[in-house]
């Protein structure tokens, strides 16, 4: 489980370090932030996948993901006694992401390049720094691996650091390329635990999404991220998870309602029974919101559980009477996964609420940097570089 999230100098993100639980939950008012946080902790996936840069390259490049204020934010500029302005940088621009889990932290460190009159991608960010350390807080003294500048050095089991990469691409990172089962169990440890989080933030549920079609079925213990293999899905859970809460979940939001799964020629699709109706509805006909509900009951009864679930805005389409039906969704798959769900719904943010255990951070905008009141900041210390 992972205990603590730190971003810092990403988008209205200037510094924020935030203690999670078995379920976290974000919230705020619509340009708070909470995009900024569910995309930052993409972005630490896609450090496991060793797409970092080219995912920060879709949403612009570094410059336009960086915290646009200034680097220090003063009393008098929150009091409103002197304007908000820049000062003299002390610090070398960067955009750092990390967290701690219940064995082990990582963090990374992206900065500018240096300008090369014979390259063309001088506007890609380069990695200055990683770190993986044992514990909650990075020291010294329980730095597993580090990464600075193009070298990488391992923590030996005689307590020697040895140099295991001197020419490391700024482009690549630590996690993807020192992984090794000897030489550094840890690093690889953690990098497929994190390519194991899962995301849901666009379910399809539009004419043409590919979850109305039938589409070839194979055992699926995972919903993909478009929910294109509902059905497949669906079927999994019945087969080898457990069909009981399956049925009980869409009996709580649809009463007297039943699924079942209709195979022709291989193609697998969904038949959706509602009570009152002569014939059975395909998912070509379901409402917007009744496909959603359906796509997040399979993705969160999964029989495979990821080791982080993170759902962004799972409220969209849903009518408010789906709500608690939802919330208990969430609740229930918490019990084996750890999860955070980003959302402004009321109806959803005050049944989770309700949860014991939960943690609960509503995001606030103060001088355009998003905020947290009223948390105890956890220890957090930056790889330097």
């Amino acid at each position: 489980m992972i205990l603590t999230l730190a971003i810092s100098g990403y988008r209205s993100i200037r510094e924020l370090v935030l203690p999670l639980e078995q379920l976290t939950l974000i919230t705020g008012a619509n340009g708070s932030g909470k995009s900024s946080l569910y995309r930052a902790i993409r972005l630490l996936a896609d450090v496991a996948q060793g797409q970092v840069v080219s995912a920060l390259a879709r949403e612009g490049g570094l410059q336009s993901t960086l915290w646009a204020g200034p680097e220090l934010v003063s009393r008098a500029m929150k009091s409103g006694q002197v304007p908000v302005q820049g000062t003299v940088r002390r610090n070398k621009v960067s955009l750092k992401l990390g967290f701690a889990d219940m064995d082990y932290g990582y963090a990374i460190d992206l900065g500018l390049p240096q300008q090369d009159a014979t390259s063309r991608f001088n506007a890609d960010p380069e990695i200055k720094a990683e770190a993986l350390w044992a514990g909650e807080t990075l020291r010294r003294s329980n730095e597993i691996a580090g990464r600075r500048g193009p070298g990488v050095q391992v923590l030996s089991e005689r307590g020697a650091r040895n140099s295991v990469i001197s020419n490391l691409a700024s482009f690549d990172s630590m996690m993807t390329h020192a992984a090794d089962p000897k030489a550094a169990p840890e690093l690889l440890a953690i990098r497929e635990r994190m390519r194991q989080w899962r995301f849901y933030d666009h379910l399809r549920t539009d004419q043409d999404a590919p979850s109305r079609s039938p589409q070839i079925g194979t055992r699926t213990p995972t919903l993909s991220s478009n929910g294109a293999d509902i059905a497949a899905a669906f079927q999994t859970i019945r087969e080898i998870g457990n069909p009981d809460a399956l049925s009980e979940a869409i009996d709580d939001a649809f009463p007297g309602s039943k699924v079942e799964l209709s195979v022709t020629d291989g193609m697998f699709e969904l038949l959706m029974h509602q009570k009152g109706l002569l014939r059975p509805l395909r998912t070509a006909e379901l409402s917007d919101g009744t496909l959603r509900y359906l796509l997040l009951t399979v993705a969160l009864l999964t029989p495979r559980p990821a080791p982080l679930l993170v759902l962004n805005e799972p409220e969209t389409s849903l009518h408010p009477s789906l709500l608690g039906p939802l919330a208990r969704l969430i609740s229930k798959a918490a019990e084996k996964s750890q999860v955070i769900v980003v959302s402004h719904a009321g109806v959803l943010v005050d049944a989770l609420n309700k949860q014991s255990g939960i943690a609960s951070y509503e995001l606030k905008k103060e001088l355009g940097e998003t905020v947290v009141d009223g948390i105890e900041k956890p220890a957090w210390n930056w790889p330097g570089r």
